[in-house]
């Protein structure tokens, strides 16, 4: 007789405190946050799933192939990528099934990890999966699944209210027509509120092979003229502008460090005359680079879009895997981090302009507490992004509170940021971060460092007030 499964159960004080006393505050302050809307500042759902309201294909598609978390902690335990349908286009029934049972197969690989949370809690909280995924519940689990996704309460419009989302942003090239978001705001059956982000870094790095390419296009579509630097900062704010008019609240930025020194207005041209005839050394690329860097900067003080710096990561770090499937599969690493000089040039031209917002994300925590929480604790211009990617697990997010809110405080930090393709573990990933901050709050209390209802006032700020707050919402 075959084993029974082991359930699938998701206990009501995950995450709590452990000592019964804190734990009953913490229990108190989630549940006053629990039900609070769903507020996305960043992320890369594409806006075209809720514009087209198309049902998702599959479990794998959805579940697996697009949340490189999920693939890479299983690369790294000799899964090939393909396996999982990375790469693969649309997949077949039977492939899309094959790539679920290696999940399920390898569970154990995701024990302790946050990757294990979220995911657990889409299958039980929205797909009703009541056995923990091995190998032999792997067919079960997916047929689940996929009956679900065949019902109209799962496309992505229905997903979409009954996450409670109240904004969902997206991440886009700066040359994207953002034809999916114009359709939605022209819809008059659509109520929700989904935000492009003007993600303008090829644009900027004049090293890369693709760069002259990237700037003849980037004149084609604004219409100016990019053959010098004066019509390429032109058509850069163009774009910005269009961004504006469609809705859009931010930009967003990552290079592999964060220095923003400036030039000479006779210096950036020649550099750039050197990019544009493809004469220009690494050296020279990246100290236009950092300039223009500085340039955003500016036009976020004039046309008032927020800007987001997320630095120091290597991208694609193994090249075989970047060349077969692409960038963003789960082979991007974090490097160490400087900040506190390599802003200053940035902060002491904009730091104390007037509507001036720069939110500050890193994967590397130790400038937590060295470096971005003085920032915030003195600029008015700049808050302590939410911990993310590598970061936005458990032990992280405990750590970085702690970090922070001791020179910031509470109110000069951004709120969550799921920062995901992986769209049904949005509601997963905020709910984890309401519960941790449930817990460190109920800490404070318990240390009378804190009264229990200015604990729930700042439960509350954290889930919608901040992020309203900072990104000007």
């Amino acid at each position: 007789m075959p084993a029974t499964p082991a359930p699938l159960e998701l206990h009501p004080d995950r995450l709590f405190p452990a000592d019964p006393g804190v734990r009953d505050v913490a229990r108190r302050l989630h549940a006053s946050v629990a039900e609070l809307p769903v507020v996305s500042p960043h992320g890369h759902v594409p806006a075209a799933w809720l514009a087209d309201d198309t049902p998702f294909a599959d479990p794998t598609s959805l579940l697996v192939t697009p949340d490189h978390y999920v693939n890479r902690l299983l690369h790294a335990h000799g899964v090939e990528l393909s396996a999982l349908g990375v790469g693969q286009g649309p997949l077949g029934e039977q492939q899309s099934r094959a790539a679920f049972r290696t999940v399920c197969a390898h569970w154990e690989v995701f024990r302790g990890t946050p990757v294990r949370y979220w995911f657990e809690a889409q299958l039980a909280e929205l797909f009703g999966v009541t056995v923990r995924p091995d190998a032999t519940t792997a067919d079960a689990v997916y047929d689940q699944v996929a009956a679900c996704l065949a019902q109209p309460e799962f496309r992505p419009r229905a997903l979409y209210a009954r996450f409670g989302l109240s904004l969902l942003a997206t991440t886009d090239d700066p040359c994207d027509d953002l034809d999916a978001h114009r359709r939605l705001s022209e819809d008059p059956t659509w109520s929700g509120r989904v935000v492009p982000t003007f993600r303008p870094d090829r644009y900027l790095e004049a090293a890369s092979p693709t760069w002259g390419a990237d700037l003849d296009r980037l004149a084609a579509v604004s219409g100016v003229d990019t053959g010098d630097y004066a019509g390429f900062v032109a058509a850069l704010e163009d774009r910005r502008r269009y961004f504006r008019a469609h809705g859009a609240v931010s930009t967003d930025h990552s290079h592999p460090d964060a220095r923003t020194d400036v030039l000479g207005p006779a210096e950036a041209a020649r550099l750039f005359a050197r990019g544009r005839r493809g004469e220009i050394t690494a050296e020279e690329a990246t100290a236009l680079r950092r300039h223009l860097v500085s340039e955003m900067a500016r036009m976020s003080v004039e046309d008032g879009l927020v800007m987001t710096l997320h630095p120091g990561i290597r991208r694609n770090h193994h090249t075989p895997t970047f060349e077969q499937f692409g960038a963003d599969v789960g082979t991007d690493i974090p490097v160490g981090l400087e900040l506190t000089d390599a802003l200053r040039p940035l902060l002491t031209r904009y730091g104390t302009a007037e509507g001036f917002h720069l939110v500050l994300f890193t994967v590397d925590e130790t400038v937590f507490s060295r470096e971005i929480a003085p920032l915030a604790g003195f600029y008015p211009s700049v808050y302590a992004g939410a911990p993310w990617w590598f970061l936005d697990a458990p032990e992280a997010i405990r750590r970085y509170r702690g970090a922070v809110t001791e020179s910031a405080g509470f109110a000069k930090t951004s709120g969550f940021i799921d920062d995901t393709r992986a769209f049904c573990s949005i509601p997963a990933r905020h709910d984890m971060s309401r519960r941790l901050d449930a817990g460190y709050l109920a800490t404070l209390v318990a240390e009378h460092r804190l009264t229990e209802d200015e604990a729930l006032e700042t439960a509350h700020d954290l889930v919608v007030a901040n992020p309203e707050r900072a990104f000007k919402l």
